[in-house]
């Protein structure tokens, strides 16, 4: 199977030419042009076909004569481009098979003469045809474009496999996934995903109609569990917009799930799946930097995850309750949560199902140590005893954490580069978590540095 991807853009595409916007201009200075999401599928089978699609396959190098089944899954702006089918009638009679939902199906039917060689297919989710040697099941999109009528089907996915065997699942234009959808795709260890990443980081549960980069790790991680997307899968984020990162920090993020981005015209043969990382990744940053989101999306398309709060509760402290608020509100709802400071279990734990490990933080958890031995007051009675106890318990999680063999992502500050603290015991902290930060980066493959919201790998 040789599936091209002719656009990964949306209607507007990617920059838009009026757009002054950051993302819009870094895609422009690097000369990158998104157009409306098509793909190809062995020279025979067009999904989606939206207005630029025709010149996107000549810039592409391919043409369109040999397509003998378009599989449109909506109509709206850009599915499907009605005025490509009738310039295609002006210069081919091969016989076309157009399938989609009902509406989308009689707008493509106005423009092309009663007797043009075109078979009119319209398709529900659970319908299975054969097409051109073709199998094609068709799934439910959770997406309504408003022009079909009252209750009737408006968007579907398309489950496509080649006369081969090799099996691609085409899912643009919709939101978080219908389960039936999910369910339908149980064990089908699809060679190729196109699916929908609209919204980058303005992912809005409030408009379920596409994905943003989220809700694109969730419906991964849901794909994942019922055995559609393997290690095999090359899992491809399509629909595109502005709303997103430039690419560079796009595939970036997409690659914490084992997905990427590629660029228009690009073809997907036997490229595989990406691995996903794993092993030890260390986030650093100062306040507000942007650390504990970067963790945390690190593991959004994982099967299982443990956050481990350091932080313990403050009774009677509003602003530490707030915060605290804002970190659970985000976190997935599958996600279960421990609040502890012994981490040397957790990492110690053998199970190879065992869930990944999200720590946050390991500044909180030296600052509950600390208390735990009262080693706050440099140079009183007892102090060098209570910091012994500090320095063993830290040995006992640098030893934890060189041998795990759990995906654990830990988030730490960065404390050293202000102004020299006031206190002794503010100097003896800071000079503790530069030291403590520095042992674990040394045992850890995946180090990021986090400012301003961006993200640095050391």
């Amino acid at each position: 199977m040789s599936l091209r991807l002719l656009g990964t853009g949306t209607a507007e595409g990617w920059p838009q030419a009026s757009c002054r916007c950051a993302s819009c201009a870094t895609e422009r200075t690097e000369g990158r042009v998104r157009s409306s999401t098509a793909a190809l599928l062995d020279d025979t089978v067009l999904l989606d076909c939206g207005p630029t699609t025709p010149e996107a396959a000549v810039r592409a190098g391919v043409h369109l004569s040999r397509v003998r089944v378009l599989l449109v899954t909506r109509q709206h702006r850009d599915h499907p481009g009605q005025a490509a089918l009738l310039r295609r009638g002006w210069v081919a009679d091969a016989p076309l098979v157009v399938a989609g939902p009902a509406d989308a199906v009689e707008a493509a039917r106005a423009w092309l003469a009663p007797e043009a060689p075109v078979t009119w297919l319209v398709v529900v989710p659970g319908d299975r045809h054969e097409l051109h040697g073709y199998d094609v099941r068709v799934l439910a999109a959770n997406h309504r474009t408003g022009l079909g009528t009252p209750g009737a089907t408006e968007a579907v996915l398309y489950d496509v496999t080649s006369p081969t065997g090799l099996r691609a699942l085409h899912a643009t234009g919709t939101g978080p996934l219908p389960d039936a959808s999910v369910a339908a795709t149980e064990g089908a260890a699809y060679d190729v995903v196109l699916l929908d990443e609209t919204h980058g980081d303005h992912d809005d549960p409030a408009d379920a109609q596409h994905l943003g980069l989220a809700s694109f790790a969730d419906q991964v991680r849901r794909l994942r569990a019922v055995g559609a997307v393997t290690d095999a899968t090359d899992v491809v984020a399509v629909h595109l917009s502005h709303h997103n990162p430039p690419t560079r920090e796009l595939a970036r993020r997409l690659a914490a799930h084992g997905a990427r981005v590629v660029d228009d015209g690009t073809e997907l043969a036997a490229h595989g799946g990406l691995p996903v990382p794993g092993g030890r990744t260390l986030v650093l940053g100062g306040a507000r930097s942007g650390k504990s989101a970067e963790a945390e999306r690190l593991l959004l398309a994982a099967p299982a995850v443990e956050y481990v709060a350091t932080s313990g509760r403050r009774d009677g402290d509003a602003e530490w309750a707030a915060r605290v608020a804002t970190h659970v509100e985000r976190r997935p709802a599958h996600w279960t949560t421990t609040e502890t400071l012994d981490l040397v279990p957790l990492l110690a734990d053998p199970r190879p199902d065992a869930p990944a490990l999200l720590v946050d933080c390991l500044t909180l958890w030296l600052t509950g140590v600390i208390d735990r031995h009262g080693a706050w007051e440099p140079g009183v009675p007892g102090h060098d005893a209570a910091w012994a106890g500090v320095e063993a318990d830290v040995a006992g999680l640098l030893a934890a954490w060189r041998t795990t063999s759990r995906r654990v992502v830990a988030v730490s500050n960065e404390v050293g580069q202000g102004v020299v603290p006031a206190t002794a015991s503010g100097r003896l902290f800071r000079d503790a978590m530069g030291r403590l930060n520095a042992a674990v980066a040394a045992e850890t493959e995946d180090v990021r540095w986090c400012v301003a919201g961006r993200v640095v790998r050391l």
